[in-house]
């Protein structure tokens, strides 16, 4: 159970990653990897901490805030 609920949670995330890259055109490049950063984050939050909402949420604020501060 614990495997399929990981592997949910993280096609999830893939998925709104993803979709998020359907704006990059009206995105600044800074703006994009904070969005590409955050998500990437919260995914290897996510499976990192077993499914924890605050490794997740952690992961993603931990990604934005490196793609935001890479050039």
């Amino acid at each position: 159970m614990k495997s399929a609920q990981k592997f949910v949670t993280a096609a999830f995330m893939a998925f709104v990653l993803f979709s998020m890259t359907a704006c990059v055109n009206s995105m600044t490049t800074r703006e994009r990897n904070t969005a590409i950063g955050a998500g990437v984050g919260a995914v290897v939050g996510n499976v990192v901490t077993d499914g924890s909402t605050v490794g997740t949420v952690g992961g993603a604020v931990a990604g934005g805030v490196i793609g935001h501060n890479v050039r």
